[in-house]
């Protein structure tokens, strides 16, 4: 898509994206509850990784890279430690959901989810985005490749950013993997 806004605009999309996620699985199954949403962008079913979205910027568009497991998802060993294991939908649901079919329900929501962004801001996104947000209010760690922050999972600001509860205080994580 054409990206006509700053950069840090254009990342919210991610939350954008994993919202209409969401909803296109909750639509493929009729399973409201399997659901939840990992900062910044990973979709969770029942608890192990069925999804992940990926952002470039490619001079003024934006591209938004989706990965999905419907049928398949990769092994244990391909993952480094302390990662979430990686489900399929039919693994967890038994449903089978064709990748044409997935990606109908995936577009539909996505347009919805768009328009409310463009019209309305972050903040609407934000809030259904917490509403479904895995761990919130529980100790998580934020690891980047210079530290760990170890707090509880507090928020989510209007820039997108990991606001965890630590000792310290409150710290904004604007960029990490997240563990469980």
């Amino acid at each position: 898509m054409r990206r006509a806004e700053a950069p840090g605009v254009a990342a919210l999309r991610s939350f954008v994206a994993s919202l209409a996620l969401r909803r296109a699985f909750v639509r493929v199954t009729g399973d409201e509850s399997a659901f939840a949403l990992k900062w910044p962008n990973d979709v969770l079913l029942n608890g192990g990784k069925v999804a992940g979205i990926l952002l470039e910027t490619i001079g003024d568009h934006l591209a938004i890279g989706i990965g999905v497991n419907l049928a398949h998802a990769p092994g244990a060993d391909q993952l480094e430690a302390g990662a979430l294991r990686p489900v399929s939908v039919i693994g967890e649901t038994g449903i089978s959901v064709s990748p044409s079919a997935f990606l109908d329900a995936l577009a539909l929501e996505y347009a919805e989810l768009e328009t409310q962004f463009i019209t309305f801001g972050f903040a609407p996104i934000r809030n259904a985005w917490l509403a479904h947000a895995a761990r919130l209010g529980e100790e998580i760690v934020a690891r980047t490749m210079r530290d760990e922050t170890r707090g509880v999972f507090e928020d989510v600001d209007e820039n997108g950013s990991l606001i965890l509860r630590t000792p310290k205080g409150r710290v904004p994580i604007t960029a990490a993997d997240v563990f469980f």
